[in-house]
């Protein structure tokens, strides 16, 4: 499939609205995870290691922090 960069353009103008909620969604929950993890005494597990997982495992490591390394 090759594109070329006006059909790229015209592929991402539609997809924009789609992808925008998205990425909102995505910034907002790393950034409650990261707060979350920052404030609470004890983890599961090291900080530093949830705090990686958050930052670099996009969707996947803030949902994980939240089912598991949240000690309550």
């Amino acid at each position: 499939m090759n594109l070329d960069l006006n059909q790229a353009i015209d592929l991402l103008r539609e997809l924009l609205p789609l992808l925008i909620p998205i990425i909102l969604i995505q910034l907002g929950l790393m950034i409650y995870c990261l707060v979350d993890v920052i404030r609470r005494e004890e983890t599961n597990g090291p900080k530093v290691l949830w705090v990686l997982l958050i930052i670099f495992v996009d969707f996947i490591g803030p949902v994980a922090y939240l089912v598991i390394g949240r000690k309550e």
